[in-house]
Order: C-alpha cells, then sequence, then structure tokens
C-alpha cells in the first residue's frame, strides 16, 4: 500500500498535464508513418515505459501487482486504450488546438460522472477554475471549426470520454491500492486493437523515434503520473490540473511546428492556463491529508 499527500497528487497531475501537452509537437513531425503505425509502436512502448517504472520502484516483486488486478480494474485499460486510439485519430484529422480544446472540457465529463457514480462533491475552488477553463475554451472556440475538422473534434470526444472513464475508475479503487498494472496493461490492449487497422509494421526510423518518444515520453511519464495522482486528487480536478495540456499543445506546435494558432485560441488558452495555476495554488495550500 503507498501513501501521498494531496499536495504531492496535485503536483504529480500538473507535471503529467505538461508532459501530455507534447503530444501534437510529437504527431507533427511524424513525415509518413500511418496513424494506426504510429498508434502500434507509441502503445507498446507505453506499457513497456509503465512497466520499467514499476520495476524500478518495485524491483522483481512488480509482477506481482499484476496478479492483484481485479476484473474491475481492467476497465481502466479498456478506457485508456480507447482514449490513447481516440487521441491520435484526432490529431491525424484535425489541428492540435481543435484536439486540445475538446479535451478541456474533460473536467466537466469527469465530474458529472464522479457525482453519479461516487457521489464526489466538486469544491467552491473547483467550480470556479472550471468555469474560467471554460471561458477561455470558449474564446478559443469562437472562430468556429471547418467542416474538415468535424471527425477529428468528434474522436477528441471519445477520448475525453475515454478518460473521464478511467480517472473515476481509479478514484473507485480502494485507497492506497496500486493501479499502474491496469494502466500498463492500456498500451497492449491499444495495440492490439490497431492490429485490425494498421496498414503496415513497416516505419521509419525517425517516426518510429518520435513514436518512442510519444509512448515514453509523452503519455508514459504523463498517464504513470495521473495515475498516481489520482490516488488523492478529487476526480473533478485530475483533468483540471491537467489542463496545461491544452494551454502548452498550441504553444509547442507555433514555436517548433510553425503551426500558427489564432489569436483566440493564444488568449483562450492563458485563460485556461490561469485556471490550472488557480486549482493547482489552492491545492498545494490545502491541508494536508493522507489517503
Amino acid at each position: 500500500m503507498y501513501s501521498q499527500t494531496y499536495q504531492r497528487g496535485v503536483t504529480y497531475v500538473i507535471l503529467a498535464g505538461i508532459f501530455l501537452s507534447l503530444g501534437g509537437l510529437f504527431i507533427r513531425f511524424i513525415e509518413s508513418a500511418d496513424a494506426w503505425t504510429v498508434l502500434f509502436y507509441r502503445s507498446l512502448t507505453f506499457s513497456a515505459s509503465v512497466c520499467l517504472f514499476m520495476y524500478l520502484r518495485d524491483g522483481a516483486k512488480f509482477t506481482q501487482r499484476f496478479k492483484q488486478i481485479r476484473p474491475q480494474d481492467l476497465i481502466v485499460s479498456v478506457s485508456l486504450a480507447l482514449g490513447f486510439i481516440a487521441f491520435v485519430l484526432s490529431m491525424f484529422a484535425t489541428s492540435v488546438a481543435n484536439t486540445v480544446l475538446i479535451l478541456s472540457t474533460g473536467p466537466v465529463f469527469t465530474a458529472l460522472l464522479a457525482w453519479a457514480l461516487l457521489r464526489e462533491k466538486v469544491s467552491r475552488a473547483t467550480l470556479l477554475a472550471m468555469l474560467l477553463a471554460f471561458a477561455g475554451v470558449t474564446i478559443m472556440v469562437s472562430t468556429g471549426l471547418s467542416a474538415s475538422d468535424k471527425l477529428g473534434v468528434l474522436y477528441a470526444f471519445a477520448a475525453v470520454a475515454s478518460f473521464a472513464v478511467m480517472i473515476v475508475t481509479l478514484r473507485a479503487a480502494p485507497a492506497g491500492k496500486d493501479m499502474l498494472a491496469p494502466t500498463a496493461l492500456a498500451g497492449f490492449v491499444a495495440a492490439i486493437l490497431a492490429l485490425a487497422f494498421i496498414p503496415t509494421f513497416s516505419i521509419s526510423a525517425r517516426d518510429l523515434s518520435l513514436s518512442i518518444g510519444l509512448g515514453s515520453v509523452q503519455i508514459g511519464l504523463g498517464f504513470i503520473l495521473i495515475t498516481l495522482g489520482s490516488r488523492t486528487v478529487p476526480a473533478a480536478q485530475v483533468p483540471l490540473l491537467a489542463l496545461a495540456e491544452t494551454a502548452l499543445s498550441p504553444l509547442w506546435v507555433w514555436l517548433f511546428v510553425n503551426e500558427t494558432p489564432a489569436r483566440n485560441t493564444l488568449i483562450g488558452g492563458s485563460i485556461v492556463l490561469l485556471a490550472v495555476i488557480f486549482q493547482g495554488y489552492v491545492g498545494l495550500h490545502k491541508p494536508t491529508a493522507k489517503q
């Protein structure tokens, strides 16, 4: 059993948002690989990365974590795998800004699901941060979406729903239960699903390196930290604190790929980031509690 403070959980989730924000940048550097091919190698790397983390933390005993997986824990594996797939397909179908904008609705989806299933209340500070984030998102999408972006937007909403189910399932786990093993399995599930659609296993060295980077750095470190942070951070706050991804993702591709976001995207993204900073500040100054 592991114990951590609420403040440490907040720090983990904020850092997770920063790592997750690198997804669009990695994908924009992909030269020729198909989305499903990228998904396959990204997913296998993710599982290998989480297993390596567990081995470094627990030694040879890390295999016992997989033996402790309950049937309901597999909801984490399946929902996260579907979220991985939907996220990458969205990135290939629309702009980085559009994808992360939709992902920023995650706090509301997660809060409603947590309230319905876990009766987890939303604090006033969290509600205020959510409203502030929504204001930022509204500004970001005020320029409208083109018809060609609709499929990417649908994939992004599917990712939001999948990640919400994952987070609420993590919160429903017994206090102190380590959930990294079900998280690790998500990559294998996603890779198996990708096999039905992958056109070829052939991939250039450059695209393979980027896919490995996506699996190890972006979602590897990102979801290790989210899984750890979710033990002590309420479900509604997890995607809210991770909204650094929304504000930073368009910035990275603007700086390094020249995918210029609209002015409203930058203004709205700044407001979303302010909401994350506010929620993080409140969280880090909340009286310490262990779970």
